[in-house]
């Protein structure tokens, strides 16, 4: 049977039309790596030699994967010497002929991650940089944000926009680190992965032969998920691709949700402007999802301003609304997310992931779906306990109630660096083996053992033993949450991560906080169980049971996929909880310019159109986060989605038992698209006060509403008090519990 029989119309027509630039705008589930596929088969079935196509993609595993099938599809022999990979490994396989008209040698060397901060950390450490300022992790990101947006040192240090940015981040040195680095890596004939693709840029913009050489070869250009391209890549492709233009590029503007890594959406939405003879072709017909998720990641993602217009659809089943619960808490949220996997578990625990924000979100999860005995697997990531932060952080807390413990010091000694490096701490350690002492023991006393390091080394130890020494005499008199938070504080740590402000560091300064919320958690619970104190050895050791158990389960072939909106890109699962659905968290609170919020929605609606079942979406009414209980409000995302294809509860549920739990819940009800749907607490409430009332409060005294917010999606009204002595707040109705003033 011919292959083309295969497609619909409009993929059959984005297939054959191969002359030209032509747009492919494939909506979530509609078949685009099918497409891009059969184009190039088709391509080599009309006899273009497989050498004269190139297709860039974004992983290796997509072109490993593209390759296998179109070799199903045509003569293996045919597709043989089709030039497809990532952007960087086809950029690496053009370079190195000509490497040397840009004063390299053909065999140079390409750094990692782990390369790239070793030079950066030299160049700082040489210049007398703060390391605590200039971290690795952080200087590589902006330097790399800087070459993904075609700016060099030499741009860098004339544009006044990102100076001033510098300066507001205490990097007075960036512009020259950039510098510098770029001078080591040319001299070390090395490149980085950034490199790869600037230098490839820069090799058609220098060198007459290569561009034509390369012209001439590559006839027909195709590039997958093309709203992820960035300034270098797009300009990269159209030099390729000049003058006849033959390229045809694949993507959804709806799914682009990678600027952080310098993504941008215009190359996509601009791609008729810069080639005005394209071709537009749309795949509107969704094979994954009911008609119920695809109409209601419809309804959302149509709020945005900036897309190309087009109608998903589904000739699917209709399929169940999405489900949408409000929870008192982040605990309640999680435990009802997992006994909802319990109830469902026929389906086989393969079937189902629990998407959230940020990674942090994930700690409490884990924590109910292991009580309940489910097993699971973090995507794209590692379990919460797990995380280096968190072992980091942890590290601090086992050493302060166990001075002998060798292996938490060496963790911990150098993060936040104090001036300890890796010469002094083997010298400690053969000390420590030859006197019998643990570290902290040297450490404390280096001349008693005679430590062989310099006066100024032995105070840095000497220091570090002090701090580790006064934080063992208090770890006995704080309770577990009030110590942690102090030692996070004391140590640096905190610090530390807050001043790296990468997407990176501030999951990481996250996590940390996270781990603070389990120890909160943790002592709240014993209060309740009547055990007055919880020293924070009893965390600890609560910690390794749930980690020994976690590892118990690496035998089981089926779990819950647990991971972040932005690792499942890609992925489909029948049945999808999306968690956390709140103001600040989903869209984040560093989401504040009108296009940050055009993507934190594109980001919701690839959460929507993993699911192909069933969509449940959750949110907490307060969250532990920061040390305290946050408010927030409901995503405002939640009243984009037209209200017909959800169903709700009208109250929030919570465990009736905790020691035999039971969700609790009211009753479930479509809702009328017409009138918004408010629960009956809370219209209750909300009746029986009105703007001018005078009232009392437990806590806050008496005080004057001044306004009534009602929520258009769920019950969670509130209420704004004028306090006579606390001044202005916004309170939860349900939650407010206020009386008439006298």
């Amino acid at each position: 049977m011919n292959f083309l029989d295969q497609l619909n119309d409009s993929q059959r027509e984005a297939v054959t039309y191969t002359e030209g630039a032509s747009l492919i705008v494939a909506g979530a589930g509609s078949g685009k790596t099918r497409v891009l596929t059969y184009r190039i088969a088709y391509l080599l079935q009309q006899g273009v030699p497989a050498g004269r196509i190139m297709a860039l993609t974004f992983t290796n595993k997509a072109a490993r994967e593209m390759k296998e099938r179109i070799m199903r599809l045509v003569d293996a022999r045919d597709a043989r010497y089709l030039v497809m990979g990532t952007f960087h490994s086809v950029c690496t396989r053009l370079l190195r002929p000509y490497a040397e008209q840009l004063g390299y040698t053909r065999d140079f060397s390409i750094y990692d991650t782990p390369d790239m901060k070793s030079v950066i950390k030299g160049i700082c450490k040489e210049r007398g940089l703060d390391e605590k300022v200039y971290k690795p992790g952080a200087v590589q990101s902006r330097i790399s944000m800087a070459k993904n947006g075609g700016i060099g040192p030499r741009e860098y240090g004339m544009n006044q926009q990102l100076l001033r940015e510098d300066r507001e981040a205490r990097m007075y040195e960036f512009a020259t680190v950039y510098e510098l680095y770029q001078i080591r890596l040319k001299a070390a004939n090395a490149m980085d992965f950034d490199d790869l693709l600037i230098n490839m840029l820069r090799l058609l913009e220098v060198c007459p032969e290569a561009r034509e050489k390369y012209r001439q070869q590559f006839q027909y250009i195709l590039v997958d998920e093309y709203q992820d391209t960035n300034y270098i890549q797009f300009q990269l492709v159209k030099k390729l691709a000049e003058p006849q233009n033959n390229i045809c590029v694949v993507g959804d503007d709806a799914q682009s949700i990678y600027s952080f890594r310098g993504a941008d959406i215009r190359n996509i939405l601009n791609f008729r402007q810069v080639y005005p003879n394209a071709r537009l072709f749309k795949l509107e017909r969704n094979y994954r999802s009911t008609q119920t998720i695809v109409n209601a990641a419809n309804s959302l993602i149509h709020k945005n301003v900036h897309q190309i217009e087009k109608t998903v659809y589904s000739e699917k089943e209709e399929g169940a609304p999405l489900n949408l619960q409000p929870y008192m808490d982040d605990k309640t949220e999680a435990l009802g997310v997992a006994m909802k996997i319990q109830r469902m578990k026929h389906k086989g625990y393969d079937s189902f992931a629990v998407l959230y924000r940020t990674n942090a979100q994930s700690r409490v999860i884990e924590g109910e779906l292991r009580k309940l005995n489910i097993p699971y697997r973090i995507y794209g990531g590692t379990s919460f306990y797990q995380r280096k932060e968190i072992k980091d952080a942890l590290g601090y807390l086992r050493l302060a109630v166990n001075a002998r413990d060798n292996e938490a010091l060496l963790r911990i000694v150098g993060f936040p660096g104090r001036g300890i490096g890796e010469t002094t701490m083997k010298k400690v350690s053969a000390n420590a083996t030859e006197h019998h002492r643990c570290y902290l023991d040297v450490m404390r006393e280096p001349d008693e053992t005679g430590l062989d390091v310099s006066a100024a080394t032995k105070k840095k130890l000497q220091a570090f033993a002090l701090l580790i020494d006064g934080y063992h005499e208090q770890s006995e008199a704080m309770d577990a949450f009030r110590f942690a938070e102090m030692v996070m504080r004391t140590s640096g740590v905190m610090t530390a991560l807050a001043l790296d402000r990468t997407a990176e560091g501030i999951d990481r300064a996250q996590n940390v906080q996270e781990l603070l919320n389990a120890i909160h958690e943790f002592v709240e619970g014993r209060q309740n169980e009547g055990i007055d104190f919880t020293p924070v050895t009893d965390f600890l050791s609560e910690v390794s049971l749930l980690t020994d158990q976690d590892e118990n389960l690496t035998d089981t072939t089926e779990r819950v996929t647990l991971m972040t909106v932005h690792a499942a890109k890609g992925l489909e699962f029948p049945v999808v909880f999306i968690v956390g659905m709140e103001e600040n968290l989903f869209p984040s609170q560093f989401a504040v310019r009108p296009q940050d919020i055009e993507e934190e929605r594109r980001l919701l609606y690839v959460a929507i159109t993993r699911a192909m079942e069933q969509c449940y979406v959750s949110f907490a009414r307060q969250r532990f986060r920061n040390g305290s209980f946050s408010f927030n409000s409901p995503s405002r995302f939640l009243n984009d989605i037209d209200k017909r294809y959800f169903e709700m509860t009208t109250r929030p549920t919570m465990p009736t038992n905790p020691a035999n739990p039971v969700i609790t819940t009211g009753r479930t009800m479509p809702t009328n698209p017409t009138r918004p749907v408010s629960g009956a607490t809370s219209e209750i409430a909300s009746s029986v006060w009105k703007a001018g009332d005078r009232v009392a409060h437990r806590v806050f005294g008496e005080g004057t509403v001044t306004r009534i917010y009602r929520d258009e999606v769920t019950e969670n009204d509130k209420i704004e008090i004028n306090f006579d002595t606390q001044g202005t707040k916004t309170l939860l109705l349900t939650h407010a519990k206020l009386e008439r003033a006298t």
